[in-house]
């Protein structure tokens, strides 16, 4: 990367984060048509979300490898994992918003007594994680981009990493968890 990118870690997380959220917001928020998108079939849209679980899982056991890896002082192993990490979020962040533009949010199916006491603080304990945890992983993700390795000791990169990862985690748990109360438990 350029000198001007790595001294601009900060902006360029703030850049990334915002089109993110502005990207997740516009699909929930229902400001991107669905007349832009091509209409994949019923069967396509209705395996995204299990597909996305999938993913989920996958993340959470490579954020786990990374974070192993790391702590053993492998740096390699650990940036394969992460960058897998990241792409497997992308992947599912890719399929979510598609299948809620064409879609919509999923209804929750159960009593309304587990919707309102359960699923709706569950969801929305998942969406904060999942919003606050954006920026950690690109600040992380970005310094590591613009810096050796040997550089990296003398930046946030650790600390704002094992938060990111912290948040990462626990975001695609709950999403599972959201996944299992929409599509098997009721």
């Amino acid at each position: 990367m350029t000198d001007w990118a790595r001294e601009n870690v900060p902006l360029l997380t703030g850049v990334l984060s915002a089109v993110a959220l502005a990207l997740v917001f516009g699909a929930v928020g229902g400001v991107i048509p669905s007349s832009i998108l091509p209409r994949a079939s019923d069967g396509v849209l209705a395996a995204i979300p299990h597909l996305n679980a999938a993913i989920s899982l996958t993340a959470i056991g490579t954020i786990l490898l990374g974070w192993r890896a790391i702590s053993r002082g492998n740096v390699e192993r650990h940036r394969a994992f992460m960058l897998t990490s990241f792409g497997l979020f992308a992947a599912f962040l890719v399929g979510y918003l598609y299948r809620l533009v064409l879609v919509g949010t999923a209804e929750f199916p159960g009593p309304e007594t587990v919707y309102t006491f359960v699923y709706l603080p569950f969801l929305a304990i998942h969406i904060l994680l999942a919003i606050v945890c954006i920026p950690f992983v690109f600040y992380a993700l970005l310094l590591a981009a613009t810096r050796p390795y040997t550089e990296l000791y003398d930046t946030r990169h650790a600390w704002v990493g094992m938060v990111g990862a912290v948040l990462w985690l626990i975001s695609f748990g709950m999403g599972i968890g959201v996944y299992l109360l929409l599509h098997h438990v009721y």
